[in-house]
């Protein structure tokens, strides 16, 4: 399947939040280049309509769960989107959920977690193995998913990129025009080359590390975060694990993204 010719043909409609009368927000699933494409989930407000379309967010997630196990997470954070008049959407990458495996993805993410379990940083080249490709495979869809989301009437723009890979969002800010924004979760596991990348991304940035992430090296977060070009951009560490995420950080976020997405 090539992405950049693919339709978006919508599988499902379901009202997405706890009270869909009151706050009327829409989740989707769709399909991008028929029955055999990439799945994906579209969420929009109640307010969305052709006469008034609305911003976009790209809602990114962690290689290796995939997108059924993360829509839980991924529909709280399109909720709060949606409360501040914003879509969003997220797409199942590359080698993950029900698309067909990526052998060399395997591999590298085992030698990651013999690493990390001997107490070891993984080698670079580790990372490489590990990164580049997914990021190379995602990208060019993830601007596909994009085409076919902003050819809505309801959709509009402008659009930020919301959340993980960290090296997927770094790519996105760098190569495409459209996002204006990008709230990212920091980590560790970027290649040198696309640290690179960082050097020449100069769109707003709005940075969440958790100073005490068992499986980041924090040191390595922050010289990305030193390597960005942006002239606005701010990083926000908070104390806790990867799951301590506290709620005020969230609606830091919102705040970052109301101001660029209007």
């Amino acid at each position: 399947m090539n992405p950049h010719t693919s339709a978006l043909t919508f599988t499902s409609e379901r009202p997405a939040a706890a009270e869909p009368r009151r706050d009327g927000i829409i989740e989707r699933d769709f399909m991008l280049g028929g029955d055999d494409g990439i799945a994906g989930i579209l969420w929009t407000p109640g307010s969305a309509c052709a006469a008034h379309p609305v911003p976009l967010i790209l809602l990114g997630h962690p290689s290796g769960p995939g997108l059924a196990r993360m829509r839980p997470r991924l529909g709280g954070r399109a909720r709060a989107a949606a409360e501040l008049g914003y879509a969003s959407v997220a797409i199942e990458m590359p080698g993950n959920g029900t698309r067909a495996p990526m052998p060399q993805l395997e591999s590298a993410r085992a030698d990651l977690m013999r690493a990390l379990d001997a107490g070891e940083r993984p080698g670079e080249d580790v990372i490489d193995r590990l990164v580049l490709p997914l990021v190379d495979a995602t990208v060019p869809e993830w601007q596909a998913a994009l085409d076919a989301v902003l050819a809505l009437p309801e959709i509009g723009g402008p659009v930020a990129y919301s959340g993980g890979v960290l090296a997927i969002g770094i790519r996105l800010a760098l190569v495409e025009p459209r996002i204006v924004a990008a709230g990212l979760f920091a980590g560790s596991y970027v290649p040198l080359s696309i640290l690179d990348e960082a050097r020449r991304v100069t769109i707003p940035l709005h940075v969440l590390l958790q100073w005490d992430d068992e499986g980041n090296d924090r040191q390595r977060s922050l010289d990305v975060f030193d390597a960005f070009g942006s002239a606005e951009k701010t990083l926000q560490a908070n104390l806790g694990g990867h799951t301590g995420v506290p709620a005020h950080a969230g609606e830091d976020a919102g705040r970052f993204f109301a101001r660029h997405l209007g």
